[in-house]
Protein backbone atom coordinates (compact mmCIF):
# COMPACT_ATOMS: atom_id res chain seq x y z
CA UNK A 1 0.00 0.00 0.00
CA UNK A 2 1.34 3.45 -0.91
CA UNK A 3 1.77 5.73 1.62
CA UNK A 4 -0.04 9.28 2.17
CA UNK A 5 1.17 12.53 2.86
CA UNK A 6 -1.01 12.79 5.97
CA UNK A 7 -1.01 8.83 7.36
CA UNK A 8 -1.39 8.85 10.64
CA UNK A 9 -2.28 12.57 11.42
CA UNK A 10 -5.81 13.62 13.36
CA UNK A 11 -7.42 16.72 11.51
CA UNK A 12 -10.30 18.20 13.17
CA UNK A 13 -12.55 20.31 10.60
CA UNK A 14 -15.31 22.16 12.11
CA UNK A 15 -17.85 23.06 10.25
CA UNK A 16 -17.34 20.28 8.13
CA UNK A 17 -20.91 19.63 6.40
CA UNK A 18 -21.02 21.37 3.26
CA UNK A 19 -19.05 24.10 0.91
CA UNK A 20 -15.26 24.64 1.90
CA UNK A 21 -15.64 22.86 5.02
CA UNK A 22 -16.67 19.70 3.81
CA UNK A 23 -14.27 20.31 0.72
CA UNK A 24 -11.38 20.38 3.15
CA UNK A 25 -12.19 17.59 5.01
CA UNK A 26 -12.02 15.30 2.15
CA UNK A 27 -8.94 16.90 1.11
CA UNK A 28 -7.55 16.01 4.10
CA UNK A 29 -8.63 12.08 4.16
CA UNK A 30 -7.81 11.46 0.77
CA UNK A 31 -4.14 12.62 1.97
CA UNK A 32 -4.22 9.72 4.72
CA UNK A 33 -5.28 11.79 7.57
CA UNK A 34 -8.09 10.24 9.84
CA UNK A 35 -10.70 13.41 9.83
CA UNK A 36 -12.66 14.14 13.32
CA UNK A 37 -15.50 16.30 11.22
CA UNK A 38 -17.88 18.88 13.33
CA UNK A 39 -21.19 20.68 12.57
CA UNK A 40 -24.66 20.72 13.40
CA UNK A 41 -26.21 18.95 10.17
CA UNK A 42 -25.92 15.01 11.31
CA UNK A 43 -27.47 14.55 7.44
CA UNK A 44 -24.63 16.56 5.58
CA UNK A 45 -21.99 15.02 7.83
CA UNK A 46 -23.51 11.31 7.02
CA UNK A 47 -23.17 11.96 3.27
CA UNK A 48 -19.30 13.28 4.18
CA UNK A 49 -18.59 10.20 5.35
CA UNK A 50 -20.15 8.22 2.73
CA UNK A 51 -18.15 10.52 0.22
CA UNK A 52 -14.74 9.90 2.64
CA UNK A 53 -15.23 5.80 2.65
CA UNK A 54 -16.02 5.97 -0.67
CA UNK A 55 -12.66 7.54 -1.32
CA UNK A 56 -10.90 5.28 0.86
CA UNK A 57 -10.40 7.45 4.06
CA UNK A 58 -11.78 7.49 7.43
CA UNK A 59 -13.62 9.82 9.62
CA UNK A 60 -15.56 10.11 12.81
CA UNK A 61 -18.46 12.10 12.82
CA UNK A 62 -19.47 14.57 15.61
CA UNK A 63 -22.56 16.30 15.41
CA UNK A 64 -22.50 19.22 17.71
CA UNK A 65 -22.86 23.32 17.75
CA UNK A 66 -19.32 24.54 17.87
CA UNK A 67 -20.91 26.96 19.87
CA UNK A 68 -21.71 24.53 22.70
CA UNK A 69 -18.92 25.08 25.00
CA UNK A 70 -19.09 21.80 27.42
CA UNK A 71 -20.02 19.72 24.07
CA UNK A 72 -16.85 21.07 22.33
CA UNK A 73 -14.60 20.91 25.74
CA UNK A 74 -15.81 17.01 25.58
CA UNK A 75 -14.59 16.44 21.95
CA UNK A 76 -11.26 17.71 22.77
CA UNK A 77 -10.89 15.32 25.95
CA UNK A 78 -12.29 12.45 23.93
CA UNK A 79 -9.71 13.26 20.84
CA UNK A 80 -6.88 13.42 23.54
CA UNK A 81 -7.57 10.33 25.29
CA UNK A 82 -8.10 8.61 21.87
CA UNK A 83 -4.84 9.95 19.87
CA UNK A 84 -2.93 11.75 22.35
CA UNK A 85 -3.44 14.93 20.04
CA UNK A 86 -4.91 16.54 16.72
CA UNK A 87 -2.13 17.61 14.22
CA UNK A 88 -4.46 20.13 11.59
CA UNK A 89 -7.42 22.25 12.86
CA UNK A 90 -9.29 23.40 10.19
CA UNK A 91 -12.42 25.95 11.15
CA UNK A 92 -14.80 26.64 8.37
CA UNK A 93 -18.27 27.06 10.91
CA UNK A 94 -19.89 30.11 10.51
CA UNK A 95 -22.99 31.87 11.26
CA UNK A 96 -24.72 34.25 8.98
CA UNK A 97 -28.12 35.63 9.64
CA UNK A 98 -30.38 37.69 7.42
CA UNK A 99 -29.53 41.23 5.31
CA UNK A 100 -30.79 43.69 7.48
CA UNK A 101 -29.55 47.21 7.36
CA UNK A 102 -27.16 48.64 9.84
CA UNK A 103 -29.50 50.91 11.67
CA UNK A 104 -31.97 47.88 12.07
CA UNK A 105 -30.36 44.42 12.83
CA UNK A 106 -32.17 42.78 15.62
CA UNK A 107 -29.70 41.77 19.07
CA UNK A 108 -30.60 37.95 18.41
CA UNK A 109 -29.31 38.02 14.82
CA UNK A 110 -26.01 40.26 16.45
CA UNK A 111 -26.32 37.77 19.36
CA UNK A 112 -25.91 34.51 17.05
CA UNK A 113 -23.12 35.95 14.50
CA UNK A 114 -21.66 36.69 17.70
CA UNK A 115 -21.84 33.58 19.55
CA UNK A 116 -20.44 31.35 16.98
CA UNK A 117 -18.20 33.76 14.92
CA UNK A 118 -16.48 35.07 18.14
CA UNK A 119 -17.09 33.65 21.19
CA UNK A 120 -16.59 30.43 19.75
CA UNK A 121 -13.84 31.05 17.49
CA UNK A 122 -11.73 32.03 20.97
CA UNK A 123 -13.12 29.51 23.11
CA UNK A 124 -11.77 27.07 20.27
CA UNK A 125 -8.65 28.51 20.19
CA UNK A 126 -8.17 28.12 23.52
CA UNK A 127 -9.34 24.07 23.42
CA UNK A 128 -7.91 23.34 20.34
CA UNK A 129 -4.28 25.33 20.87
CA UNK A 130 -3.56 22.86 23.23
CA UNK A 131 -4.83 19.90 21.69
CA UNK A 132 -2.24 20.43 18.47
CA UNK A 133 0.91 21.67 20.32
CA UNK A 134 2.19 18.35 20.50
CA UNK A 135 2.52 17.65 16.96
CA UNK A 136 5.37 18.17 14.42
CA UNK A 137 2.54 19.32 12.42
CA UNK A 138 0.70 21.84 14.47
CA UNK A 139 -1.32 23.79 12.06
CA UNK A 140 -3.80 25.95 12.16
CA UNK A 141 -6.52 26.60 9.13
CA UNK A 142 -8.96 29.72 9.10
CA UNK A 143 -10.79 31.44 6.37
CA UNK A 144 -11.04 35.21 5.56
CA UNK A 145 -14.09 36.78 4.62
CA UNK A 146 -14.06 40.61 3.92
CA UNK A 147 -17.95 40.24 4.52
CA UNK A 148 -18.67 43.02 1.68
CA UNK A 149 -22.71 42.34 0.84
CA UNK A 150 -24.97 45.33 1.41
CA UNK A 151 -27.11 45.06 4.80
CA UNK A 152 -24.30 42.34 5.91
CA UNK A 153 -23.27 44.90 8.92
CA UNK A 154 -23.71 41.87 11.85
CA UNK A 155 -21.80 39.08 9.66
CA UNK A 156 -19.41 41.65 8.61
CA UNK A 157 -18.30 42.95 11.99
CA UNK A 158 -18.30 39.96 13.57
CA UNK A 159 -15.98 38.39 10.63
CA UNK A 160 -13.69 41.16 11.36
CA UNK A 161 -13.24 40.33 14.94
CA UNK A 162 -13.09 36.92 14.46
CA UNK A 163 -10.00 38.03 12.07
CA UNK A 164 -8.34 40.26 14.30
CA UNK A 165 -8.25 37.31 16.57
CA UNK A 166 -6.19 35.00 14.23
CA UNK A 167 -4.16 37.89 13.11
CA UNK A 168 -3.14 37.84 16.90
CA UNK A 169 -2.33 34.76 17.67
CA UNK A 170 -0.64 33.83 14.39
CA UNK A 171 1.78 36.41 15.47
CA UNK A 172 1.98 35.03 19.18
CA UNK A 173 2.39 31.92 17.47
CA UNK A 174 4.97 32.97 14.67
CA UNK A 175 8.15 31.48 16.89
CA UNK A 176 6.66 28.37 18.62
CA UNK A 177 3.98 27.36 17.44
CA UNK A 178 1.72 26.14 16.07
CA UNK A 179 1.46 27.36 12.45
CA UNK A 180 -1.46 29.77 11.81
CA UNK A 181 -2.83 30.09 8.74
CA UNK A 182 -5.53 32.77 7.57
CA UNK A 183 -6.68 31.84 3.87
CA UNK A 184 -8.41 33.39 1.51
CA UNK A 185 -10.97 32.09 -0.84
CA UNK A 186 -12.35 32.88 -3.87
CA UNK A 187 -15.92 33.32 -4.04
CA UNK A 188 -18.14 30.01 -4.35
CA UNK A 189 -21.52 29.19 -4.40
CA UNK A 190 -21.91 28.30 -0.79
CA UNK A 191 -25.47 29.05 1.07
CA UNK A 192 -23.84 31.48 2.79
CA UNK A 193 -22.95 33.34 -0.12
CA UNK A 194 -26.42 33.15 -1.43
CA UNK A 195 -28.18 34.76 1.22
CA UNK A 196 -25.93 37.79 0.67
CA UNK A 197 -25.96 37.85 -2.72
CA UNK A 198 -29.43 36.92 -3.97
CA UNK A 199 -29.90 36.14 -7.87
CA UNK A 200 -26.16 36.11 -8.46
CA UNK A 201 -25.19 33.65 -11.28
CA UNK A 202 -23.42 30.67 -9.70
CA UNK A 203 -21.40 30.26 -13.39
CA UNK A 204 -17.64 31.56 -12.84
CA UNK A 205 -17.91 31.02 -9.12
CA UNK A 206 -15.15 28.75 -7.82
CA UNK A 207 -16.13 25.21 -6.57
CA UNK A 208 -15.29 24.65 -3.05
CA UNK A 209 -13.20 21.60 -3.88
CA UNK A 210 -10.35 23.08 -5.98
CA UNK A 211 -10.37 26.16 -3.56
CA UNK A 212 -9.83 23.36 -0.91
CA UNK A 213 -6.75 21.80 -3.87
CA UNK A 214 -5.44 25.45 -4.15
CA UNK A 215 -5.56 26.30 -0.17
CA UNK A 216 -4.26 23.28 0.99
CA UNK A 217 -1.62 21.87 -0.69
CA UNK A 218 0.87 24.01 -0.75
CA UNK A 219 0.57 24.39 3.28
CA UNK A 220 0.91 19.83 3.16
CA UNK A 221 3.53 19.59 -0.10
CA UNK A 222 6.06 16.93 1.16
Amino acid sequence: MNSKALDGRIALVTGASRGLGAACAEWLAARGAHVVAVARTTGGLEELDDRIQAAGGSATLAPMDVANEAAMAHLCRSIHDRWGKADIWVHAAIHATALTPAGQIREKDLDANIATNIRATARLISMVGPLIAPSDKATAIFFDDEGEAMYGGAYAMSKAAQRALVTRWQAESAKHGPRVELLSPKPMPTAVRARFHPGEPREGLAQPRDEAERLLAPLFAG
